[in-house]
């Protein structure tokens, strides 16, 4: 499925577009809502005025939204929870399995008119290839391999969900695939320990050479992107990232100790060394991925999602509101990303005191 808007193909979304365009309040169920970028969608649609029903099973941060319709149930089994409710539009921000997946598609296909379903960038085949589009090849399980293990095969597993949810909505489904999603009550850490580690201050390790790329999105910025296609009714897929151009990395670290206030020192380490040394890509030391074999990841083209009005904050919005976030948080935090301050600097001093071999630097 192309990335056009099929309002005035598809009757529901026609008649979505013309409640939102006539001041109408959309009904809109969320299924999850309460984590992360569930969340952040919530309070986007209360913002435009939308009435939000929450279905989950009422495990993470049940005290939020507490004048909300909140339905609590598994939705691998408790869809009959739903009775013969109706609503303008679903958004689906837990889909990870098809099977499940499948269920609530078939569910409520007769009780809303618009089904988003939240996918990711991981779900291309080539992720070395820059400039990813929506068109770039996919991922595909094995040949007879029918496992729903999500960690070993989340982004296969998710191109099924996607089509699970486009065979069951058409014209009225819109697909997100998202980039790395940042900003307050990130449970991942994995762009928090930056604005957080240089809020530290003192000599902070980065990997490889200045001018490796990064991208990601604040989950705000999403959030509202996707109630405004909603509005309008738009189908499709669009990869959804930013900013608008891949971010240099040092230009990030700037924002970080411009927003911080601090003058944190940054040692460059070679991505040999932190290799040679067990360092995992990714987690702990985030936003990193060495070689070329992931920079489609950090590459991926937007173009379809500005053309249909996706818009940022200012880096350093983002920055200082998850700094804040961070810094909330109680000391006993135990971290899910990022290096412990202790092996840093073991590293940093090994990396400073390494021993010159036949004139050169041994890395």
């Amino acid at each position: 499925m192309g990335c056009i808007s099929y309002v005035g193909i598809d009757s529901h979304s026609y008649s979505q577009e013309l409640r939102c365009y006539l001041g109408g309040k959309m009904d809109i169920l969320v299924l999850g809502g309460t984590r992360f970028l569930g969340r952040h969608i919530v309070e986007a649609a209360r913002e435009h005025g939308h009435k939000v029903t929450l279905f989950n099973r009422g495990v993470s941060n049940p005290e939020l939204f507490p004048d909300l319709e909140k339905i609590h149930g598994n939705r691998a089994e408790d869809l009959d929870l739903f009775g013969s409710r109706k609503w303008d539009a679903v958004i689906d921000t837990s889909g990870y399995v098809p099977r499940v997946v499948r269920k609530s598609v078939m569910k409520l296909q007769n009780l809303a008119d618009h089904y988003t379903f939240i996918s990711s960038i991981s779900v291309y085949a080539n992720p070395s290839q820059p400039n990813l589009t929506e068109e770039s090849p996919l991922e595909k399980p094995p040949d007879g391999v029918e496992s729903e293990d999500i960690e070993q095969y989340y982004g296969a597993l998710k191109v099924l969900c996607e089509d699970e949810v486009t065979t069951g909505f058409g014209y009225s489904a819109l697909i997100v695939r998202a980039g790395l999603i940042v900003g307050p009550h990130d449970p991942t850490d994995r762009f928090t320990y930056w604005p957080w580690r240089i809020d530290i201050g003192g000599d902070v390790l980065v990997p490889g050479q200045p001018g490796w790329k990064t991208q990601f999105i604040d989950a705000r910025d999403l959030a509202d992107w996707i109630i405004r296609l909603i509005e309008k009714g738009q189908g499709g897929t669009f990869n959804a990232t930013g900013p608008e151009q891949p971010l240099p990395i040092e230009r990030l670290l700037e924002i970080c100790e411009k927003v911080s206030g601090t003058d944190a020192g940054i040692t460059w380490v070679s991505e040999d060394f932190l290799l040679k040394n067990n360092i995992q890509p990714w987690m702990e030391l985030p936003l990193w991925l060495p070689g070329e074999s992931h920079q489609g990841l950090q590459s991926a083209s937007i173009e379809q999602a500005l053309a249909q009005g996706l818009a940022f904050r200012s880096l350093e919005s983002t920055v200082r509101d998850t700094l804040v976030w961070a810094r909330s948080r109680p000391p006993e935090y135990q971290w899910r990303a990022g290096m412990p301050l202790d092996k840093e600097a073991e590293l940093l001093h090994q990396w400073h005191t390494r021993t010159e071999v036949s004139g050169q630097v041994e890395e």
